[in-house]
């Protein structure tokens, strides 16, 4: 199995990335895609190609050591925080001016590089103003216009595309998902790979989408839109919590031997300052692990909303929520103006929430408001 196998629909990056394995190369690369679309697993199949003598055979020991993050020749930076900074940036850049340990490349990925702050892009841009001559540095990002403009010139670029409901189940059918969940998981998903694979394999993630999209036939009164934003801030508390609370508990054990609190039962003077720099560090993580899923949520919201405009303007476009069969007919009855200033008020509150730092179920309180159905139409 080669390392391109995991990138579903992506065969012209594909074919762009092994045309520069084979020798087109240059120094910097930007990969750029909507959510799902495997911006990160295209730039990881690139650096295991790259570091192949085969070419991304997937079978070989640089391949294997690639796949299980263990190659010590690509550098793989992901943040479960708001923003990646300078420190981490600079860090990275004195890395990348050493020598690769093997005969090939040293390759600095870069997950979200859409969360650089200015300062770290800076200092990114003269790392790849004046690049080592065997570093690569693969960046990741929603959009080009995600990434300062200096940065986004001196690279090239590779655009993903969402891949289709049916390039999605045939993946999911192949990683072992049933053909039934596989085509639901595909569809609900709109093309996000990550996504689909949860959805296709825990049935809670399925139950907790079921109950998200349940919201707008409930949206009645003003209580049941307290009630429904009040019950989606909360699930998706404890759903953040559950997530960092494995890697909080392991975190915390590895900061108490590092400093001998388990060994000489007692706190040295250091220990105090590092412990509240790794308290603020996960409750930063805890804080985007919430906005993640809220995040997630409201585009499943779209996604009906979507739903009712494609049956009030006979659009003939493949439905996402096929089981709302009802509730759907409810929300066309209303005029496709109220639909589409829904979806307007959904987007402003994704920016209100994820740009503007407005607490959160304020910001699902204004929003269910806003969603709430015209009972006397």
């Amino acid at each position: 199995m080669s390392v391109w196998e995991g990138l579903v629909g992506q065969q012209p990056a594909i074919a762009q990335l092994q045309q520069a394995v084979a020798g087109d190369m240059t120094h910097a690369w930007l990969f750029c895609g909507p959510p799902g679309s495997g911006r990160s697993n295209a730039a990881l199949a690139f650096a295991s190609a790259l570091q192949c003598e085969f070419g991304g055979c997937g079978e070989c020991a640089s391949c294997h050591q690639a796949k299980i993050g263990a190659h010590p020749d690509i550098v793989l930076t992901r943040t479960e925080k708001l923003s990646i900074g300078v420190d981490e940036v600079r860090e990275l850049v004195r890395r990348s001016a050493l020598a690769p340990a093997g005969r090939r490349w040293q390759i600095m990925v870069i997950e979200d590089a859409d969360r650089l702050t200015d300062q770290a892009a800076n200092a990114l841009l003269k790392a790849i103003e004046e690049p080592n001559p065997r570093t690569v540095w693969l960046l990741c990002a929603p959009t080009v216009e995600d990434v300062l403009p200096t940065i986004r010139s001196r690279t090239r670029l590779i655009v993903l595309s969402t891949p289709s409901v049916a390039e999605v189940a045939d993946f999911l059918v192949g990683d072992g998902a049933d053909p039934a969940v596989a085509d639901y998981a595909a569809r609900v998903s709109q093309g996000h790979i990550g996504r689909a694979r949860g959805l296709a394999r825990d049935a809670d993630s399925r139950a907790r989408r079921n109950e998200v999209v349940a919201i707008p036939a409930r949206l009645r009164n003003l209580g049941a839109a307290m009630s429904a934003a009040s019950e989606l801030n909360d699930v998706a508390k404890r759903e953040a919590d559950a997530q960092t609370a494995i890697v909080d508990e392991r975190e915390r054990a590895d900061l108490d031997r590092a400093y001998g609190v388990v060994e000489r039962g007692r706190r040295p003077k250091e220990y105090a300052p590092a412990l509240r720099d790794l308290e603020k560090s996960q409750k930063t993580r805890a804080k985007r692990r919430q906005l993640d899923v809220v995040d997630r949520s409201l585009m499943d919201l779209v996604s009906v909303y979507r739903d009712a405009l494609a049956i009030q303007l006979r659009t003939g476009s493949a439905m996402v929520n096929t089981e709302l069969g009802r509730e759907l007919e409810t929300l066309a009855s209303e005029p496709p103006e109220t639909n589409v200033r829904r979806i307007d008020a959904i987007f402003a509150a994704r920016e209100q929430m994820l740009e503007f730092n407005v607490p959160v179920l304020l910001v699902l309180e204004s929003l269910m408001v806003s969603l709430m159905l015209d009972v006397a139409a």
